[in-house]
């Protein structure tokens, strides 16, 4: 009987399942910290001119900037590459902030990248090339999500270690970390978490690859097929 008839497939394993849901929830939170203004906040009781910013956005109320030669006042939330901040962008973005910008942009790209692998693991299709391949998938999504574990540790590490510098924002104990950094940190932990998983099944499908072989050529039993395989 062959194997495609009755669906007799071996179905996602439970360590694909648990490294998978871990990476979407990773994700979500990672998707919250990469867009939400509220990397660093100011204390309500201080009445601050500078209110909350995010990796691309920052919020003030009439704020003068010292060094500029003109007396103008910034307020609102800008995207920080808007031309409001043009003038200003310099001291908004100084380069251990990009590098921040750059390890959440790479993260946000690979921990979403190895979801659609995955989801198309745990739906198994195409079902041929998810059994003929599985192995290699898994190991995929393993490199990608060690990665970005990775990449989230040194964002979280740089920007907490850099927020209060003085440079940068001014009356920097007037400041503290918010939320949307504590979304970054949640995201670092569920990914080093899946990423266990997914080490698990990325060297269990590596052991299953001679019987993922053995199923693909019962659901081509032809001879042609069998010789074209063994010739690969």
């Amino acid at each position: 009987m062959r194997i495609n008839e009755k669906n007799n497939y071996p179905k996602a394993s439970s360590e694909l399942v648990n490294g998978a849901l871990l990476t979407y929830i990773a994700g979500m939170f990672l998707m919250i910290a990469f867009c939400s203004p509220y990397w660093v906040k100011s204390y309500d009781e201080t009445f601050s001119e500078f209110k909350n910013m995010g990796l691309w956005e920052y919020c003030f109320d009439q704020f003068r900037y010292p060094y500029y030669q003109f007396d103008h006042p910034f307020h609102g939330c800008h995207h920080v590459f808007s031309q409001e901040f043009y003038v200003i962008r310099e001291w908004l973005l100084p380069p251990w902030l990009m590098t921040t910008q750059a390890f959440v942009t790479m993260s946000f790209l690979l921990s979403f990248g190895a979801q659609v692998v995955m989801a198309l693991q745990l739906c198994r299709w195409p079902l041929e090339l998810v059994l003929q391949r599985e192995w290699i998938l898994s190991a995929v999504d393993f490199v990608c999500v060690a990665t970005t574990s990775v990449f989230m540790f040194l964002a979280i590490v740089i920007f907490g270690g850099s927020h209060a510098r003085r440079d940068w924002l001014m009356y920097p104990n007037f400041n503290y970390l918010c939320w949307s950094y504590g979304m970054a940190c949640l995201s670092f932990f569920f990914h080093v978490f899946a990423s266990f998983f997914l080490y698990k099944e990325a060297q269990q499908s590596y052991e299953r690859r001679r019987e993922s072989k053995n199923l693909i050529m019962q659901m081509h039993p032809n001879p042609q097929h069998r010789l074209g395989w063994g010739m690969q």
